[in-house]
């Protein structure tokens, strides 16, 4: 079943008095369970793209469907629903609060979602133990490594059980050894079931996926022998 349907999406700014289309007819079809990756340099348009399937924009013309329900015309609190209960984000620059421990951090998304503060606790500690932090629950992000924070940043992308996990250069601010550890989560994920859609630039990163699309001036292109839309 078709999770994510990209339609003809595109996204124009404005600069000055002329609109710019940074995506150009963006197709893209994504299946229950299937682990992607979407390659491109800066600049060619894969931010853009990640923030609309993330419902952090909204595509200038194209339609969007989330597990069958077009997004279309959606308010902003509808959106900021759908990022809270089905998207999980993991993001370059980790984000976490710097005040708040691993586990508050975790459990913050569950706060939102108005779930009790003993079921959060309980989520957020399984969601840290599960990416192996189980030692560093009560650390601030000061007190973590690198890797260890991006680690924290996964657990809380997962701790609301999402429908889809994005992830934007998620090893970009990462050494290759806490890469690779991050690199071998997210295919544990897969092999559990989990939607995954990643951006990044590094090629050795795109190839842990099972498939790679490439965006270059706006413009997304099917991996070899596959299509970019199927109906």
């Amino acid at each position: 079943m078709a999770l994510l349907k990209l339609t003809d999406i595109c996204k124009d700014y404005q600069q000055g008095k002329e609109p710019v289309r940074v995506l150009k007819n963006v197709n893209l079809t994504v299946e229950e369970g299937e682990y992607l990756a979407i390659m491109g340099p800066s600049g060619s348009g894969k931010t853009t793209l990640m923030n609309i399937i993330g419902c952090l924009d909204v595509p200038t013309s194209g339609s969007y469907e989330l597990d069958g329900r077009n997004l279309k015309d959606l308010s902003d609190d509808d959106l900021a629903d759908i990022r809270n209960r089905q998207l999980g984000f993991v993001f370059q620059s980790f984000h976490l609060l710097p005040k708040m421990t691993a586990l508050d951090n975790v459990a913050l998304p569950l706060l939102y979602a108005d779930v009790p503060l003993k079921e959060r606790r309980e989520r957020a500690a399984e969601a840290l133990k599960s990416v192996g932090l189980e030692e560093r629950m009560e650390f601030l992000p000061n007190q973590l490594s690198g890797g260890q924070c991006q680690r924290v940043a996964i657990a809380r992308a997962m701790v609301t059980k999402p429908k889809l996990l994005l992830a934007d250069e998620p090893t970009g601010a990462l050494d290759t050894k806490s890469g690779n550890q991050i690199m071998e989560i997210f295919r544990r994920l897969s092999e559990e079931g989990m939607t995954i859609l990643m951006i990044t630039h590094e090629p050795a990163i795109a190839e842990c996926a099972d498939k790679t699309y490439r965006i270059l001036d706006g413009e997304l292109k099917a991996p070899e022998g596959g299509a970019v839309h199927e109906g």
